[in-house]
């Protein structure tokens, strides 16, 4: 996500905690290779965390999706093309500045930063990997990160999780980070992520800002096929308001310091079929928190499209829905407006028929053969999109394909942190 850091002082009151925020932050256990160490460089604000280094071990293998956008900022473009080393000995992440749509500036920015974390680190530049975010077009302040490197290679230690998860945070309202273990052949590893996002969230690759890192000894090609594979149906299948930032960032680390487990050398191993469940796991975790950060947000909206002549189709047509204004603000006011569910549905250019589509809210059938149901009830329908956790279901009877999609209410709180972020 590309916006500003959060505000400080009387605008920052003005944002309180989602309601659909996790109760507590989630207990991530220390990572065999691993260290973390954050601190408040003044990258945009002042007494605000906002840098986050993370030290992983020698031989540290990486894989990473990246924003399909035409602007993409200066990190996204360095760390694409420093996937092609597959390792990782370093990740830096400010938030506060995008250092996206800032030219050459920008480009060396990037390299200066990479050059000075290699030094810290004793290690190549390509082994470096960078993420910003927050303001966009603002000239990056490199020398307030580069100078804070060295200090923060020295506090690096294990288990910094909940410091590394509020360092990258910019209009989210709480900290996001995710757990899980798994079991590749018998041996025990685990997958811990953290990741950032609240508005600019409609991903075209995988999310905001997302690092997950795992102690198992798997190589870079068949982490980026599990990552690749595991963003379809997690983050690639959330919305909050149609935009998709200059600086979406999704990243897997492996460091192989964890239980020595029998090598694996393709992703469609047997052996790792309950490690892809858990990254599965940890990667839809982190974007349905995303979700429920949405700005302003106030209820989490899950759509289920079944019925559609592809999975693609579904998924566009559920797309279509959750991104719909009238929709969102709809289920925002309580009103069980269905009619907005059969536009969004008209409007996606996918293969629709009145007379075979079928509604629900909630369970609760609204619309079917053409019209709406014949056991429709008002206060059925109002009290299914009423809640905190809203569920919409529909039908089109023309196929087998399927899909998940989830976003979040509109309300004003989203106007009012938009129309004034960069005050």
């Amino acid at each position: 996500m590309a916006k500003s850091t959060k505000p400080t002082g009387k605008a920052a009151a003005a944002h309180a905690v989602s309601p659909l925020a996790p109760k507590t932050f989630p207990k991530l256990p220390p990572l065999a290779g691993v260290r973390l160490a954050t601190v408040a460089a003044g990258v945009r604000y002042q007494q605000r965390t906002d840098v986050l280094l993370a030290l992983l071990a020698p031989g540290t293998q990486v894989a990473g999706v990246f924003t399909n956008s035409k602007t993409a900022s200066a990190p996204v473009l360095w760390c694409r093309d420093k996937l092609k080393g597959r390792e990782a000995r370093v990740l830096v992440v400010n938030s506060g500045n995008a250092n996206a749509f800032t030219g050459r500036a920008g480009q060396e920015g990037v390299q200066e930063i990479a050059g000075e974390a290699a030094a810290v680190a004793r290690c190549r530049p390509d082994e470096v990997f960078l993420a910003s975010t927050g303001v966009i077009g603002e000239p990056l302040p490199t020398q307030k990160i580069t100078k804070v490197l060295a200090g923060l290679a020295l506090q690096g230690a294990p288990g910094n999780w909940r410091a590394a998860a509020d360092a990258i945070m910019t209009t989210d309202t709480y900290p996001k980070a995710a757990t899980a273990t798994a079991l590749i052949d018998g041996v025990k590893v685990s997958i811990n992520g953290i990741a950032k996002g609240s508005g600019m969230i409609a991903p075209d690759m995988a999310t905001m800002l997302s690092f997950v890192f795992t102690d198992a000894n798997l190589p870079a090609s068949v982490l980026q096929e599990c990552l690749s594979a595991g963003v379809g149906p997690s983050f690639n299948s959330i919305t909050v308001d149609s935009d998709t930032s200059t600086s979406d960032t999704l990243m897997l680390f492996a460091t192989g310091k964890g239980g020595k487990h029998t090598a694996i050398a393709k992703a469609s191993d047997n052996k790792l079929k309950d490690f892809r469940r858990a990254l599965d796991a940890v990667l839809l975790d982190l974007a349905l928190q995303v979700v429920k950060d949405g700005e302003g947000a106030q209820k989490l909206i899950r759509i289920d499209v079944t019925g559609a002549q592809s999975d693609t189709a579904a998924k566009r047509i559920g797309l279509s829905i959750a991104n719909s204004p009238l929709v969102k603000t709809a289920i925002g006011g309580n009103d069980a407006n269905w009619g907005r569910i059969v536009m969004a549905v008209g409007k996606s250019g996918e293969a629709a028929d009145r007379d075979r589509l079928k509604i629900s809210f909630g369970g609760h059938v609204v619309a079917e053969h053409g019209m709406r149901a014949a056991k429709y009830s008002e206060a059925a329908a109002t009290k299914a999109v009423a809640g905190r956790s809203v569920e919409i279901a529909v039908e089109l009877g023309l196929g087998k394909g399927a899909a998940r999609v989830w976003t979040c209410d509109l309300t004003h709180g989203y106007i009012d942190i938009n129309g004034s972020y960069r005050s």
